[in-house]
């Protein structure tokens, strides 16, 4: 089977369970600007020298593809999708989770005034990806403003993560 289905040539996209939107619609720009977030993210990961943090980015990207895939359902099947996946969604746990590295970073990390990104290139790549995220996360609440389902978690997790990011930066 081919990735190039050739269904998308009339700017219409599928979401999960099969209904067909314009590639256009918030939905798409939103799971699309979560997965611009993972690619970021992928960029910090490639040039961070902490294993640890590495591993803890690998993390944030999977939990990412479970928001990707919540935020590709329409609201019709919503419930048909968390009854399949509900278990593998982004839940207050993972919201804690980011919420506790917050906590353990600030502790080494303090605020001195605003920073320039480009210090290092691992610090401008975290630098990129918070931004990157806080232009997901507000595509989130356009969503959400705009009347579709959205469980607050995705909106605390991205939030959280904008932070993290920050933190990280400071410490490449």
């Amino acid at each position: 089977m081919s990735i190039s289905t050739k269904r998308g040539d009339d700017g219409s996209t599928c979401l999960l369970f099969g209904k067909r939107v314009s590639k256009a619609h918030p939905r798409v720009r939103t799971y699309g600007r979560v997965d611009e977030l993972s690619s970021a993210l992928g960029l910090c990961r490639a040039h961070c020298p902490d294993p640890t943090t590495g591993a803890q980015l690998l993390e944030i990207q999977k939990q990412l593809v479970q928001m990707m895939a919540e935020l590709a359902t329409d609201d019709a099947d919503y419930a048909r999708y968390h009854e399949k996946h509900g278990t593998q969604a982004v839940q207050s746990d993972a919201v804690e989770a980011l919420g506790a590295l917050v906590i353990a970073k600030e502790k080494n990390n303090h605020f001195e005034g605003w920073t320039y990104a480009g210090e290092s290139i691992a610090e401008a790549f975290f630098d990129q990806a918070r931004t990157t995220c806080r232009r997901a996360e507000r595509s989130l609440v356009a969503l959400k403003e705009s009347g579709a389902i959205l469980r607050p978690e995705l909106i605390q997790y991205l939030n959280r993560l904008a932070d993290l990011l920050w933190l990280w930066a400071k410490e490449n």
